[in-house]
Order: C-alpha cells, then structure tokens, then sequence
C-alpha cells in the first residue's frame, strides 16, 4: 500500500520537526524517524488503528505526544495530519475527503 500527505499534513510535520531540532540539535531527527515509524505500522495494518472520526483513523506516536490521522482511500493512506495531541482538536476536519460511492 502507498501513502501520501495532504499539502497541510506535510506543512505540520516539517514545522514540528523543524521544532523539535530547534530544542535540541538530533532531537528534530528522532521525531521525524519517530513519525515515519508510525506511518509503517498505519501502512502494514492500516485498519488496525481507532476510528477517529467517520472517515478517519489515528495512530499515535509512541516517544512524541503527537498522532498520525488518515485515511484510508482505496489503495492508498492519506496522511490528513501530523497532529500534536494537546491543541486544537479537530482543526484537521476540513481536510477530509469524503468517499465517494460505488
């Protein structure tokens, strides 16, 4: 299975890593390995995670407080957000799509 990031999801995780190596030179390496690590288990199981809303799952990060939110969309992942999990929930919302029917 492939996975891609929405544009706003890609924008989150390069600014949180951008942070965290700003807190300590490596530590902005550890969470980016930290996140793709988490997108590997999504991908090799990606039904496996909690519903998050009606259309998404999340896992979250084992080291950060933060969580992966997809979706799963045909053959393929949607990484809707990079999300850290103590603020503004749901502001991620208006970046999912909604399945169509068959």
């Amino acid at each position: 299975m492939k996975y891609s990031f929405h544009p706003d999801a890609r924008k989150e995780f390069i600014e949180a890593t951008d942070y965290y190596e700003g807190c300590r030179t490596g530590l902005g390496v550890e969470f980016y390995k930290e996140v793709f690590s988490t997108i590997q288990r999504i991908l090799h199981l990606p039904s496996a995670w909690h519903k998050f809303s009606e259309n998404t799952r999340r896992c979250q990060t084992i080291r950060f407080p933060f969580g992966v939110v997809y979706q799963i969309m045909e053959d393929e992942v949607v990484i809707v957000a990079v999300m850290q999990l103590n603020r503004r929930p749901g502001y991620w919302k208006k970046r999912v799509k909604t399945p169509t029917a068959l």
